[in-house]
């Protein structure tokens, strides 16, 4: 701002004159994802009102242009400073929203909130950044032959295979998280269309999915499947901001998240697991309004609760003292979220000797997933179980079903082949126990040879 109109350093953002007699109005119609106008007026040098600086998602975060050159060195030098220093890569944000249309048109339409729309979504000319970096660090791989440097996208393509494959490619990111996944409903149909849309497009290419069920952006997944609506299929178009306000029962969601949990494990690829996803930490619905630090709820004058929610400080000891032991000891200093009441039955403590905990249960399938062979080395192939309600996939010697249903499922023995169940998401009830190969409802097994 201080260097003034048409200076070298405005050029590497989006800043233009306004439109109407003295710029008073933004230079276009673009809406801001997290809402209101996506440009910004600055006060110039001399106090005047000025030009307006573009910011998709918030006026904090000014959009560079990736055109300029002074960026893209800027960047270059960014990424090997850190590689230098050791990093093993970078998880790119947003990446989709990189490029912009040419001569950055009116959109003429309005567009509701959380929406990414095509005016500056999935752009050509993004890529071209992106390819830049993959070639950054090839480049720095290629004289580190003891480094392999690693790029990962947040690509989000909700329903979009095709364009998600286009940044997850040998030329751009080495992986990308699948978001098909992570907003799925716990509803059969959905989970399975969500899972071959990226094993379809990315294995046959050799290149590994990359599976998460949470994240900083999205409720927590025991509040998501214990809604009432958790079964009904939603559009995942709208964007990963919208959330229902449906009851929750938070015993039926921790159920179905951690049979969602030794689902995705059991997927081939990579899985990212969310800090305090390990310990079934629930969404905190019930923050002070004054305690909310997601921009959202400021841009949207309180009308959203924004993602503040899955970001409470993680519960380490049962005793609430310097905040569930998150805090150092006798430091009285307070977190930026305030934890809610009950918080150290999750902690780690509370969790840490007990094998049917959810931190038991990710410990017991982490290492399975590293010792049993077909989870590591094994192929990838579907069994028709003939029901909506059931999953069930094959890798290697290894079979993994997920019943989403409220009926027990007895494995049939042409299917079972002789494994035996060795990880159960949901231990069985004695009158089940002899029944053979029995899955609870809203549970996933392991079965093994």
């Amino acid at each position: 701002v201080a260097a003034g109109p048409g200076s070298r350093a405005r050029r590497r953002f989006y800043f233009r004159d306004g439109r109407g007699p003295s710029g008073e109005e933004p230079p276009n119609d673009w809406t801001a994802i997290f809402g209101g106008s996506a440009w910004t007026r600055v006060t110039e040098p001399d106090g005047t009102p000025g030009q307006w600086y573009l910011g998709a998602f918030t006026p904090h975060q000014p959009d560079f242009c990736w055109d300029d050159p002074d960026v893209v060195e800027h960047f270059d030098q960014m990424l090997r400073f850190w590689f230098d220093r050791g990093v093993e890569g970078f998880r790119a944000d947003a990446v989709t929203v990189l490029g912009k249309a040419d001569g950055l048109p009116d959109l003429g339409r309005a567009v509701p909130f959380g929406q990414v729309v095509d005016h500056f979504n999935l752009h050509p000319s993004g890529h071209r950044a992106w390819r830049h970096w993959r070639g950054v660090v090839d480049d720095y791989n290629a004289t580190h032959p003891d480094r392999d440097v690693f790029l990962i996208a947040e690509a989000y393509t909700p329903g979009r295979p095709d364009v998600f494959r286009q940044y997850v490619a040998h030329d751009e990111f080495h992986q990308g998280f699948s978001f098909d996944l992570t907003l799925s409903a716990w509803h059969g149909p959905s989970m399975a269309a969500a899972i071959d849309a990226v094993v379809a497009e990315l294995l046959p290419s050799g290149i590994a999915p990359a599976w998460t069920l949470e994240n900083h952006d999205v409720q927590r997944s025991v509040t998501r499947y214990g809604r009432a609506d958790a079964t009904r299929p939603w559009d995942a178009t709208v964007g990963n901001l919208v959330s229902s306000t449906a009851p929750v029962d938070v015993d039926l969601g921790t159920r179905r998240a951690r049979a969602a949990l030794l689902l995705v494990l059991a997927l081939p690829g990579s899985v990212f697991l969310y800090a305090g996803q390990e310990l079934g930490l629930v969404e905190v619905l019930d923050l002070p309004q004054e305690a909310r630090q997601d921009p959202i709820v400021a841009l949207t004058d309180g009308a959203q609760l924004g993602r503040d929610g899955c970001r409470v400080p993680l519960p380490w000891t049962v005793a609430e003292d310097d905040a569930h032991g998150f805090s150092p000891t006798g430091s009285g200093a307070t977190p930026w979220l305030p934890q809610p009441a009950g918080w150290g039955r999750l902690s780690v403590e509370a969790q840490q000797d007990d094998e049917d905990s959810v931190l038991g249960l990710t410990r017991r399938a982490l290492h399975l997933r590293r010792d049993l062979p077909g989870l590591t080395t094994g192929g990838w192939a579907w069994v028709d179980t003939l029901r909506e309600d059931v999953l069930a996939f094959a890798r290697g010697d290894v079979l993994v079903v997920l019943n989403l249903g409220a009926e027990p499922v007895t494995v049939p023995d042409e299917v079972r082949a002789d494994r035996r169940t060795v990880l159960s998401s949901t231990p069985l009830s004695p009158d089940l126990q002899t029944a053979g190969e029995v899955v609870a409802p809203d549970s996933c097994v392991w079965l093994a040879r």
